[in-house]
């Protein structure tokens, strides 16, 4: 896919300002991504330039790939590491057995909550910008599609999954939900975006080398 090509976000940043310091260091005057990390993610952002941009709803670019940390054992109010916890009296510590057929009912095409803190928007304004002021927030179930979960791994509280999606999924809203199925809580306590698509994380540019490359791109051609 001509000017498209992938980078490797840090934890930290949000999607778009990463692509507003690659816009500003390399010149290029279109930019933008194929499906935005939370600031608190790691991973794969699929980028493209000037006409590229055109090619970011491909949809060879729907399916998603990711390593992800969940944590048992209490709630979140932005389903992840950020907001404020609120412990559960968990009755009964699951088993693997159980975790595991928990995590099979997930597969396959679903309706899932998206969350609070997220930018979908509700009356013409981000859910997140209402939520972050104290107000409720009513969202809508989506149809969304979870194609494989694996378990890499299982101590109590934390879980290690890897997780291939479709397009709509929320993996902070999947961490939330296996929480309720478990009857323990849970939240998203990390997570890194492995591939996009074909593009994949060991191929992945850092911003300072996407920058880099396609400064020198643009000067070869003018």
């Amino acid at each position: 896919m001509q000017n498209v090509f992938a980078i490797y976000k840090p934890k930290g940043p949000s999607s778009n300002r990463v692509l507003q310091t690659i816009k500003k260091e390399s010149g290029v005057r279109k930019i933008g991504h194929g499906g935005t990390l939370d600031p608190l993610a790691s991973g794969v952002l699929v980028v493209g330039i000037d006409a590229g941009t055109k090619l970011l709803d491909s949809p060879e670019l729907k399916e998603k790939e990711y390593l992800a940390d969940v944590r048992l054992g209490s709630y979140s109010a932005t389903d992840d590491d950020e907001g404020e916890k609120t412990a559960v009296a968990v009755a009964e510590i699951p088993e693997k057995e159980d975790v595991q057929k928990t995590l099979k009912k997930f597969i396959g095409r679903i309706e899932q909550v998206p969350p609070a803190f997220s930018a979908i928007k509700i009356s013409g304004r981000e859910a997140y910008k209402i939520a972050r002021k104290g107000k409720e927030v009513a969202m809508k179930p989506r149809p969304a599609e979870i194609k494989e979960i694996e378990l890499l791994s299982y101590a109590w509280p934390d879980l290690r999954l890897r997780v291939v999606t479709g397009p709509g999924v929320y993996i902070r809203a999947l961490a939330r939900d296996i929480g309720q199925a478990l009857a323990t809580g849970a939240y998203l306590s990390g997570l890194e975006r492995t591939r996009v698509g074909s593009f994949t994380k060991e191929a992945a540019l850092s911003p300072e080398e996407a920058a880099s490359q396609i400064s020198a791109k643009r000067k070869t051609q003018s």
